[in-house]
Order: structure tokens, then sequence, then C-alpha cells
């Protein structure tokens, strides 16, 4: 073989090996973008579920709440449903109790819910009645009960005995009370309004008669603002029977509310009874105890 065909066979191969050389390097490149291409189509579809997957949760979280919140609502309503109910049935219990008493002078559900209220009282020289007003053992009564005497008791109904400590009281010849104070825990009597109560209506006297300890006896009310002993246009007038021991024992309506303070009857004459009205009761019951614990109870 000549010397030109040589040089032509060794440029021949090469070029052939350059061109396999770029085919080869192409084909790479081709590959590497395809790779590329790949990771980027996953890393977007990552992306899209991951963003799928957060927008479900979202909506999961939403619904979730939004049950809570409805199952809070109907348990809410619920208990307000049963609260309401147990509202009523009070309600009523006490409605049928006060018509009860109304219509037939049937006073005994009445007496059992204020008897563990009302105390007696015993000095070392006389006996009378009283009734608590708080639970921490404030205790009203007549402050003639009291006058002349050394020692004062309190029984109360399940006939426990407490000593009595004097707060303060308005003389007999004035408004007539006296508060006096217990340690320990009692059932209290609720004060009514004695400015709504009408004559006609239906009371009870609770007191210890010649000592016949928590004794009800029942009437009317036969008028409103008498004059007292004292002048003064304070007094319910009822014709229920008032006997010594019922001083200072509450005069009470339907509702089991004490709407006066049991004080004096008419020597010589039946149903002839004056109960101080509360409203004036409380006056003196808060002027005492604004001066003693500086804070009135009403």
């Amino acid at each position: 073989m000549d010397l030109k065909n040589k040089v032509s066979a060794s440029l021949q191969h090469h070029v052939t090996r350059k061109h396999l050389a770029t085919w080869v390097c192409a084909i790479i490149v081709l590959f590497i973008i395809a790779e590329v291409f790949t990771i980027y189509f996953i890393f977007i579809k990552s992306e899209e579920l991951s963003k799928a997957l957060n927008q479900t949760e979202d909506r999961l979280d939403e619904k979730i709440n939004l049950n809570k919140a409805e199952t809070q609502s109907v348990i809410n309503s619920l208990t307000d449903a049963i609260t309401s109910i147990s509202s009523e049935q009070t309600n009523l219990k006490e409605q049928i109790s006060e018509v009860k008493a109304k219509a037939s002078s049937d006073f005994s559900s009445v007496l059992e819910d204020v008897l563990p209220g009302v105390v007696t009282i015993k000095t070392d020289i006389s006996q009378a009645t009283g009734f608590i007003i708080t639970s921490d053992g404030y205790v009203v009564t007549n402050a003639h009960v009291l006058s002349g005497a050394k020692l004062a008791s309190v029984y109360t109904f399940d006939n426990k005995k407490y000593p009595a400590a004097l707060v303060g009281y308005s003389s007999p010849d004035k408004l007539d009370v006296a508060l006096l104070k217990i340690l320990g825990t009692f059932s209290e009597l609720d004060l009514g309004n004695s400015d709504d109560v009408k004559v006609g209506e239906k009371v009870i006297a609770i007191g210890n008669p010649l000592g016949l300890s928590f004794t009800a006896t029942e009437g009317i009310i036969s008028a409103k603002d008498r004059e007292g002993f004292n002048n003064l246009p304070y007094y319910f007038q009822t014709d229920v029977s008032l006997n010594p021991g019922n001083s200072g024992g509450p005069l009470l309506n339907t509702k089991g509310e004490v709407i006066g303070i049991n004080n004096f009857k008419v020597s010589g004459a039946e149903g002839l009874g004056f109960s101080l009205e509360i409203n004036y009761a409380k006056d003196v019951i808060n002027e005492i105890t604004s001066k003693t614990i500086n804070a009135p109870i009403f």
C-alpha cells in the first residue's frame, strides 16, 4: 500500500474514533439530562403529593374540630336541658307546696323545710322562740326575752344545745329585736318582703307556747301597719294563736318565708296577735351588724 492510502486509512480510522467518542458523550449527556428530568419530575410529584396530603390533613382537622364543636354543643344543650328540667321540677315542687298550703291550709311540706331553722331560747328566767337567719349561726328573737337574764342557750330542732352570745339589740320599748350568735353550721330561714303581704293571706306561727316546743299555729293576716305598744305602725295584726313562749318566733307565709317576728298579743282577747313586719326587723339587724361586725347582713 502506498503512502497516500495509508494516510487516508489513518485519517478515516481517526475520524471514526472521534465520532464514536462524540456519540458516547452525547448519549451520556442525554442520559444525565433524562435523569435530571426524572428527578425533577419525581420532586414535583412529591411536592404535589405532600401538598395534597397537607390539604387532606387540614380538611380532616377542620372536620374533627367541627364535629367536636357540634358534639360539645349537643352536650351543652343536653346539660342545659337537664338543668332546666331539674330547676323546673324544684319550682314545680315549691309551687305545689304553696298551692297546697293556700288551698287546703296544709302547711306540712312548708314545716318540713322551716322547722330546722327555728330554735328554742332558754334563759335562767324565761323561755321563748327564735329563728336562724344565716348558716353561720346568727339568731333573731325579741329583746324582751333576754331582759334581766344572765345566761341564754339556744336549742335547735334536733335538740342540740348551743351557748348564745348577744350581738346587739333594739330595746324592748322600741322595736324589741335582739340578735344572738351561736357557733356552728345551720339551716337558715329565708326572709320575705313584708311590703308584699296582703290582708287575708294565710300565715303560720312557730314557737314554744307554754313550753310546748316547735308548735305551729295557723291564721291569716287581719291587718297591716298596726301601731304597737311603741306607737309605731310596724306590725301585722293576725288571728294566729300566740301564747307565752311564742315571742321571738317567725311568722311565715305559704312559701315558708319569714314575714314577721311574733311579738305580743292583747291580753284578755282571742285572735289579736301582733308581729313586727320583717322589713323593719331587717333594718334593725343591719344597724346592729354594722356596729358590731362592720357589715350589714341584708
